[in-house]
């Protein structure tokens, strides 16, 4: 256990891999009656050690969840079940799904990458701009959605648990319909217009300068979206073919969740006009500049 300012510790769960850096990131917040963020996957091994973490008559008193994604909320139900706590988060999978991704999920277009926690049910819905406050801690659950519906931030202070939402060592992976490009945009102007201190991301060192990380993150993507147009300024082309016309430098084990990414930018792209389907809005579609 780690700890990183005064009321927040953190212990990395052992799951590295390519879309997780070190693991995910579980913090403690608080003393005494704590709070406990992310507990991880479902590893009873990180469940203990966040246990064995604790000062001696430490207990934790809630179970926060950031996304039911499967490297941040299995281990919540886990942890509950060691010590009673309630589990809180902004709802289940599909909750705060925008109504175009509604739509595509509603047509059997599943979603991809780090795996979503489907059985995920939280004991208590937190509420975008709720407070809860216990002991000597205190936290804000901001709904920050585009990485993932249900995604929550959490503010201590001048401090936000940013989750997957923002990261220093990588950018997002944004998967529809489970995740929204539009809904990301839009939740990076939030939270940018907040003036952390610090962001404590799920995966990866803190981020000390989150207005410089926030700008950098939205002008990655909007070049993003700007390649995607020069690409296909060369003619029509599917999710997989833009991909591997763009992604030229990117380790195979990667290709899948940029495909994805593709997929996100050509979906806000065609809600705003700026290219169109051959057909039905769907992964496999050709897709042209309007």
């Amino acid at each position: 256990m780690q700890g990183l300012e005064p009321g927040i510790r953190r212990i990395v769960a052992p799951n590295p891999s390519p879309m997780t850096l070190h693991g995910t990131n579980s913090y403690v917040i608080g003393t005494g009656a704590v709070a406990v963020v992310d507990p991880g996957p479902a590893d009873p091994g990180h469940i203990a050690a966040i246990l064995a973490g604790l000062a001696p008559g430490e207990r934790v008193s809630h179970i926060l969840v950031t996304h039911a994604h499967l490297d941040h909320s299995p281990g919540a139900r886990l942890l509950s079940q060691a010590t009673g706590a309630p589990v809180l988060a902004f709802g289940r999978p599909d909750a705060g799904r925008s109504a175009v991704m509604q739509d595509l999920a509603a047509r059997g277009i599943a979603g991809g990458g780090e795996g979503v926690d489907r059985s995920f049910t939280p004991d208590a819905v937190l509420a975008d701009g709720e407070v809860l406050a216990h002991g000597d801690w205190s936290v804000t659950a901001l709904h920050t959605p585009g990485h993932f519906c249900n995604h929550l931030c959490f503010a201590v202070g001048d401090a936000v648990l940013s989750g997957d939402h923002v990261m220093g060592w990588a950018s997002t992976l944004i998967s529809p319909p489970d995740g929204d490009l539009g809904d990301y945009f839009r939740a990076l102007a939030r939270l940018d217009a907040l003036g952390a201190r610090v962001l404590y991301p799920g995966h990866g060192a803190p981020v000390a300068d989150p207005a410089a990380r926030i700008a950098a993150l939205a002008a990655h993507r909007r070049e993003r979206s700007a390649q995607i147009l020069a690409a296909l300024a060369q003619g029509p082309a599917t999710v997989a073919e833009l991909t591997a016309r763009i992604y030229t430098d990117t380790p195979p084990a990667l290709m899948a969740a940029a495909a994805r990414n593709v997929l996100a930018h050509l979906i806000e792209m065609t809600l705003q006009n700026e290219v169109a389907p051959q057909g039905a809005l769907h992964p496999e579609a050709r897709f042209a500049p309007v």
